[in-house]
């Protein structure tokens, strides 16, 4: 029987495949670009919440050494509970 409910360990894993090269994402290391924010900020700025349809239509940031990142559905909520973890 599948399990149906987001899982922040898989948002982990996309965490460390697609965004680790930049931002720290975990509760204490320095981000490897200075200019990427620590993913354990980003609930201070804002809900992480609202990072769902960003996630879905394409994050695109003013910087350009960010490439645009659109996640899928399952993998938007296992991100998002990821990013929980480190509030």
């Amino acid at each position: 029987m599948p399990c149906m409910a987001s899982s922040a360990d898989q948002g982990k894993r996309l965490a460390l495949t697609y965004c680790a090269r930049c931002h720290a994402i975990d509760k204490v290391s320095q981000s490897p670009l200075k200019i990427a924010p620590p993913f354990r900020t980003l609930h201070e700025r804002y809900p992480v919440e609202t990072l769902e349809e960003a996630l879905a239509e394409g994050i695109v940031t003013g910087h350009p050494a960010m490439p645009e990142f659109r996640f899928e559905g399952d993998q938007i909520g296992d991100f998002i509970a990821f990013l929980k973890t480190l509030e």
